[in-house]
C-alpha cells in the first residue's frame, strides 16, 4: 500500500486504538507528514528498533513495538527455546514503561515467560540480569542518548549482549514476515500473570549487580584512605543513572558526591538539556556550574540508559575543567587496570583488550606495552560482547577490558555491554589512585600522553532526515567508494578497506585481501604519520559520521593534525 492509503487504513481499522486515530486525525492534511509515517515500516535494523515517537508503521508506538516482540517470539519459538524466558528493562524515555509492557504481554501472549523490572534500569543490568536468570533473550526499551523525541528497542541474546550475525538478520526475517497486524498476539497482564508468564524482577537483582561491581574494585584500601578527598560532581542527565550510580559509589566509601538536582530526577521531556548526550558539552553545563560551586576534583555525566559515561576533570595548573573524550577516559582506565593488576601479578599472561575501528589508536600502544592482546570489531559494542563469548567458548584469551570511541566501556564480565555504572566507579577508583600519588586525572592523561604518544581524535557528522536523506548519504557512500582518494589532507592513503565488499587493498605493497569482519557499510582509510579516518552511515540516526585520528609530536602538532585532515576528510562529500 502507499502512505497515504496505509494512513487511511489505520483511520479506520478496528485494531487502533481511538488515541492513534486521533492524533492521526490531526495530519490529515499534512502530506508531507503523512508520507514520512507511513512511507515505510520502522526498520527492526541489526540492533532492533529506534524511531520517532509517534503514530505511523515508522515511528515508535505500541503496535510496531507488537509486530517487533511477535517477530521476536517467533524465532524463539522456532529455536525452541520458549522454556526460558526473556528479560526486559526501560529507561526513562516517555512511553519506555508502555512499550516495555506491551512486549511482555506479547511475549506472554505467545506462552514464553517474561521477567520485567518493575521500574526504570540502567541497560548494563538488562545483560547483568538476563544471564542472572538464565533468559533465552533479553529487550531494553531505549533510545540511548538520542534527543527526547525518540525512542527505541534493543534485543539481546542470552550470553548478554546485543544479537548479532546470524541471529540479527534471522531476528530481522522474522519480523518482516508480519504483513499483518493481526498476525500479533497480546494478552492481558491479569491472564498473563495469572498463568505464571509475567513475573516482576525483584531488588535481589539490583543487589547481586551492585555486588557484582564492587568486586572488580582493585584498590579498595586506596579508595578507603581518598575517598573523603575527593570531590565529585554527578548527573544522571534525567535517567537510570541516579540510584545505581549513587548507590555503588556510597558503598565504596566515596562521601563527597554531588548530584545536580536539577538533573537528579527521571523525565523524558529532559527539560534541562536538548540533548541528553554526554558526548555533548552543553549536556554539562549545570554540572561544570555546580563543580566550580563545590571545587570538584571530577564531573561525571550518564547518558538515559546509563550505559555512557561523560567525564570532566580539573586541571589544577589553570583552575578550568578539561572535557575528556570517551577515548581519553578509556585510556585512562585501561593503563589504570593493567599497571595495577601487573604491579599485584594478576595480569594474565593471554589477556585481551577489545575496541573498535573507530576508536583511538593509544591502546594499541598501551597493551603493546603490558604484552595483552589488542583485538578490533567493527563499531557497537554488541561486537565486544560478543568477543568475550568467543574467548570463554574457544578458550583463548581472558576479557581485561572494552572500550569504544562514543563514551562506552565495560570493565569486568558481568554485563556483556557498556556499563556507565561501572565506568564511574573504575574512573573513579582512578581517580582516587591519582589523589594517593598528587596528582590530577589531566596530570595522569599528560603522562600517557607523553609516554605513548598525543594521540588525538575528532567526529564530524552530517545530518540528513527523512527519504531523501537516505537516498543523499546512500550517493556519498557510493561516490567514495567508486573514486577512492590517494591522499587526504596531504597524508598518502597507505591501506583502504571497504567493510561492505570485505575488502582491503594494501597501496603499500600492491596487494588485495580480506578484511575478515562481518559485512558493514563502512569505508576506512588507514594515512601517513600514523592518521587515519573512517566514514559510515549511523545505524541509529540519521546521520553519516566521520572519524579521524592522528598522533602528533606534542598536543599543538596533534590539534593541527586533526583540524587539517577533518577538512580534507568533509570535503569528499561536498
Amino acid at each position: 500500500m502507499k502512505a497515504r492509503e496505509t494512513y487511511e487504513f489505520w483511520l479506520t481499522d478496528s485494531y487502533f486504538d481511538e488515541m492513534t486515530k486521533k492524533e492521526l486525525r490531526g495530519i490529515a492534511e499534512d502530506d508531507k507528514e503523512i508520507e514520512e509515517r507511513f512511507y515505510r515500516d520502522l526498520e527492526f535494523g541489526t540492533g532492533g528498533l529506534r524511531g520517532i515517537i509517534g503514530a505511523g508503521t515508522n515511528r515508535m508506538n505500541i503496535y510496531t513495538v507488537r509486530k517487533a516482540t511477535q517477530g521476536l517470539a517467533n524465532f524463539i519459538i522456532r529455536g525452541q527455546a520458549q522454556g526460558k524466558g526473556v528479560a526486559i528493562a526501560y529507561d526513562s524515555r516517555n512511553m519506555s514503561p508502555e512499550f516495555a509492557e506491551e512486549a511482555a504481554l506479547c511475549l506472554a501472549a505467545n506462552g514464553i515467560r517474561a521477567y520485567i523490572f518493575p521500574s526504570l534500569r540502567p541497560t548494563p543490568m538488562l545483560s547483568f540480569a538476563l544471564r542472572e536468570l538464565g533468559c533465552t533473550a533479553g529487550i531494553v526499551v531505549t533510545a540511548s542518548h538520542n534527543p527526547p523525541e525518540y525512542n527505541g528497542y534493543k534485543v539481546y541474546w542470552e550470553d548478554g549482549a546485543q544479537i548479532t550475525f546470524p541471529k540479527d538478520k534471522e531476528i530481522i526475517g522474522e519480523v518482516n514476515a508480519i504483513t499483518d497486524y493481526a498476525q500479533v498476539r497480546i494478552t492481558s497482564r491479569e491472564e498473563a500473570e495469572k498463568a505464571g508468564l509475567y513475573q516482576v524482577i525483584g531488588e535481589e537483582m539490583d543487589d547481586k549487580y551492585i555486588e557484582a561491581l564492587k568486586k572488580l574494585v582493585i584498590h579498595p584500601e586506596i579508595i578507603k584512605e581518598e575517598a573523603e578527598n575527593l570531590k565529585i560532581v554527578y548527573t544522571p542527565l534525567h535517567g537510570t543513572g541516579n540510584l545505581p550510580v549513587r548507590r555503588v559509589l556510597r558503598e565504596l566509601g566515596f562521601t563527597n558526591v554531588y548530584v545536580v538536582k536539577e538533573q537528579e530526577l527521571p523525565d523524558g521531556n529532559f527539560p534541562t538539556v536538548s540533548y541528553p548526550n554526554p558526548e555533548d558539552k552543553n549536556a554539562f553545563a549545570l554540572a561544570l556550574r555546580l563543580a566550580k560551586e563545590v571545587d570538584a576534583d571530577i564531573v561525571l555525566a550518564t547518558d538515559p540508559d546509563a550505559d555512557r559515561l561523560g567525564v570532566y576533570a580539573k586541571d589544577t595548573k589553570t583552575g578550568e575543567y578539561v572535557s575528556f573524550t570517551g577515548n581519553m577516559s578509556g585510556m585512562l582506565i585501561l593503563e589504570y587496570q593493567l599497571a595495577q593488576r601487573k604491579a599485584l601479578g594478576k595480569l594474565p599472561e593471554n589477556g585481551a583488550v577489545v575496541t573498535t575501528i573507530v576508536s583511538g589508536k593509544m591502546a594499541g600502544e598501551i597493551t603493546k606495552d603490558y604484552q595483552v592482546e589488542l583485538i578490533e570489531t567493527l563499531t557497537g559494542f554488541k561486537y565486544i560482547g560478543e568477543q568475550i563469548k568467543f574467548f570463554e567458548q574457544n578458550h583463548t584469551y581472558m576479557y581485561l577490558f572494552g572500550y569504544e570511541e562514543s563514551y562506552g566501556c565495560l570493565v569486568g564480565t558481568h554485563a556483556r555491554d557498556k556499563d556507565a555504572v561501572a565506568a564511574v566507579m573504575a574512573l573513579c577508583e582512578a581517580a582516587a589512585w591519582c589523589k594517593h600519588q598528587g596528582i590530577t586525572l589531566c596530570g595522569q592523561m599528560e603522562k600517557l600522553y607523553q609516554k605513548y604518544g598525543y594521540y588525538k581524535e575528532g567526529l564530524s557528522t552530517i545530518t540528513l532526515k527523512g527519504q531523501e536523506g537516505i537516498r543523499k548519504i546512500s550517493k556519498m557512500m557510493e561516490r567514495i567508494r567508486s573514486e577512492v582518494p590517494e591522499q587526504i589532507g596531504g597524508l598518502k592513503v597507505l591501506q583502504f578497506r571497504d567493510y561492505r565488499e570485505d575488502m582491503l587493498v594494501d597501496y603499500k605493497n600492491g596487494t588485495k585481501s580480506k578484511t575478515g569482519l562481518p559485512a558493514s557499510n563502512v569505508l576506512y582509510f588507514e594515512l601517513e604519520e600514523g592518521a587515519w579516518c573512517c566514514i559510515r552511515p549511523s545505524g541509529t540516526e540519521p546521520k553519516i559520521k566521520f572519524y579521524i585520528g592522528v598522533c602528533g609530536s606534542d598536543e599543538n602538532d596533534a590539534v593541527w593534525k586533526l583540524d587539517k585532515i577533518t577538512q580534507a576528510v568533509l570535503q569528499l562529500v561536498e
